[in-house]
């Protein structure tokens, strides 16, 4: 099921996701997000309706502490906040003792990070990644797309993988973050830079 498009324009990350549940041959389209905001991330999920709520509605991450680098923040502090996240919430999974989750886009900072079902992260050169069983058509979409904006180009991607997958479902949600600096702990909160689609 699935298809989560991510895409780096700039000092912002663009995201968006089709609303298909997906079992055997029944689908269901769903009201519940598979693209959300929790804190200053932006996440895109697959693999299963349950880790994404516990990606919304439990995963608390600590702050990036100024001055550190911001993948191995991603590797490390965000990655080890999942691991507890999805522990604690009875998702994720032990086989022959090596520990498994499920797969996500993030975009955070102006980047777009991917985190797969062993915990890696993965950061593409290329600036955009997709991920579900309609990723493949969506990553073609993008590569042709460049000629226009980034929304649009989400949105095509989206639309392709729905034509040739039938496990990608319309409506689609699109959403945008932006980078904001890292603050001291003097320093007043910063707004977000957003866009919503």
């Amino acid at each position: 099921m699935t298809c989560i498009v991510g895409l780096v324009d700039g000092d912002r990350v663009w995201m968006g996701g089709d609303s298909a549940g997906v079992s055997g041959l029944d689908i269901t389209v769903r009201a519940d997000p598979k693209v959300f905001r929790n804190g200053p991330f932006l996440i895109g999920f697959t693999s299963s309706f349950r880790m994404g709520q516990l990606l919304n509605f439990r995963l608390r991450v600590p702050e990036q502490e100024p001055g550190t680098d911001v993948f191995g923040y991603m590797v490390m502090t965000f990655v080890e906040a999942v691991r507890d996240c999805l522990k604690d919430g009875g998702y994720a999974q032990r086989t022959n003792d090596a520990e498994s989750g499920g797969s996500f886009l993030v975009g955070y900072r102006g980047r777009l990070f991917s985190i797969q079902s062993d915990y890696q992260v993965c950061e593409a050169i290329r600036g955009f990644h997709a991920i579900g069983c309609g990723a493949d058509y969506a990553l073609g979409a993008l590569a042709a797309s460049t000629h226009v904006g980034s929304e649009q180009r989400i949105r095509l991607a989206l639309e392709v993988a729905e034509t040739f997958s039938g496990g990608v479902r319309a409506p689609f949600r699109i959403d945008c973050v932006g980078t904001e600096p890292l603050r001291s702990e003097t320093e007043p909160s910063l707004p977000l830079l957003t866009a919503v689609a």
